[in-house]
């Protein structure tokens, strides 16, 4: 894909970035409230409650490289990516709402099987609109730090839109004493925002932003034949695609643990709405702070750094097992300075990974990388929450429909202290190891850009 002679406008970038209401909402509240509303809400076993989320998100695994080549199709065909992240923000709002809306009374199995196919219908809107998405950056600008820059502002909406969301949504659920009545209420408030915000981003990828050399009408098969190249052919991608897969395990399992920590082990099931704002308000003030680092020493460099900082303040948290108290919003606030960097400067890294590869096999496959990239994020965090479904299964955690009180066995309680501290410690620690092996620099993609303009 050859990108475009010009440098990125406060308006391009404003409005990019305003999509990550969108991909924040979405990534936010159904990891945070889903499995606690199967769970203690409708009745539904932990073990199951985790099989339900689970597997809808296996589907997005299945589709988004799909998804990804009809992209490019698109692109190829009409100059655009932009039906695809339409079509993706028009449906979703409604299958959001869905989701949250099971009738109170219904048994516990048809209550899983409400949620299973609802969120399935809303996981695959959203992966019409976040597959495009992810392939824009490589295409709005060819240069190394503009994409830092993009990616930094989309990663400070990002994390307020995640605190707005971790915040606001569980405050619009107990603004109402029926629980069904107050998870709908937020389902309807959350899908309608997103969806607005993923409208505003979807008009980056008009008609004329981009050029295409990409040849139409490979199959369906050729299309995940595609995805799969990429990843053979790439070691770059290859390693940086393992190492954000890891990391979203370590933040799927931290994200569905908030709400039972708040719950079972800090006692106050409102008290999630403090740990998200210790976590996104360092997040927000300090994604500007890692794009200057990455200026100084580069993106792979500042993204190890992040790494480290988040794990040593994760594994501190396993305090919580001999003294639970407000002293965690210390550790939980320095988490939230280092998810800024895990999450912007990977992002910068990816359009680098296309733009390299588009220089040395051609033109027309950003589609195919995000589909990629799209189904090892939802993997990701999709198994994160399983390992926690998994953990509280193991440990005897009880659940309970609506109001009804339950007590929980102290290894429930001592295994999500653990789940939320120790265990996304470790998998970010693993991150490290194929991070290690990632080989493009500055000087590469500055390379690239040459060569695209002198081909010009």
């Amino acid at each position: 894909m050859t990108a475009p002679e010009r440098s990125l406008s406060r308006g391009v970038v404003t409005r990019y970035a305003i999509g990550s209401i969108g991909t924040g909402g979405f990534a936010t509240l159904p990891g945070l409230v889903l499995v606690y509303y199967l769970t203690d809400t409708l009745g539904v076993a932990a073990l199951i409650a985790g099989l339900v989320v689970t597997a809808a998100k296996v589907w997005d695994v299945v589709v988004d490289p799909w998804i990804g080549e009809r992209s490019d199709r698109a692109l190829a065909r009409t100059g655009t990516r932009r039906m695809w992240m339409v079509v993706g923000a028009l449906a979703l709002p409604v299958g959001f709402v869905l989701t949250f809306a099971v009738p109170a009374g219904l048994a516990p199995a048809a209550s899983g099987i409400w949620v299973f196919l609802a969120f399935l219908a809303t996981a695959t809107a959203f992966s019409f609109f976040q597959v495009p998405y992810i392939a824009l950056p490589a295409e709005l600008t060819p240069d190394y730090d503009a994409r830092t820059r993009l990616l930094t502002w989309r990663v400070v909406v990002l994390t307020i839109a995640i605190l707005l969301f971790g915040a606001g949504g569980p405050e619009i659920r107990s603004a109402f004493a029926d629980e069904h009545v107050g998870y709908l209420v937020m389902a309807l408030v959350a899908g309608l925002v997103i969806g607005v915000g993923m409208l505003i981003a979807s008009t980056t990828a008009a008609r004329g932003v981009t050029a295409t050399k990409a040849a139409p009408g490979r199959s369906l098969r050729a299309g995940y034949a595609e995805g799969l190249a990429a990843l053979r052919r790439s070691a770059a991608f290859r390693v940086l695609l393992a190492a954000f897969v890891l990391q979203g395990l370590a933040t799927g399992a931290m994200l569905a643990g908030a709400q039972f920590v708040a719950t079972w082990v800090l006692g106050d099931q409102r008290l999630v709405t403090v740990l998200f704002v210790a976590l996104i308000a360092p997040a927000v003030l300090c994604a500007p702070i890692w794009q200057a680092v990455a200026g100084r020493v580069g993106k792979e460099r500042g993204f190890r750094m992040a790494s480290v900082l988040f794990a040593v303040a994760a594994a501190s948290l396993v305090g919580m097992l001999w003294a639970p108290g407000s002293w965690v919003y210390a550790p939980v606030a320095l988490a939230g300075a280092a998810y800024a960097g895990m999450q912007s400067l990977p992002m910068a890294m990816l359009p680098d990974v296309i733009s390299h590869d588009a220089r040395e096999h051609g033109d027309g496959r950003a589609g195919s990388f995000g589909g990629v990239w799209t189904a090892g994020e939802t993997a990701g965090m999709a198994l994160g929450a399983t390992l926690l479904t998994l953990v509280l299964a193991v440990t005897g955690y009880v659940e309970s429909r609506g109001a009804t009180e339950v007590a929980q066995p102290d290894a429930a309680i001592a295994a999500i202290t653990v789940a939320f501290s120790l265990l996304p410690a470790a998998l970010v620690l693993l991150s490290l190891v194929p991070l290690g092996r990632y080989p493009l620099r500055k000087g590469d993609i500055e390379a690239d850009a040459g060569a695209e303009a002198v081909l010009r």
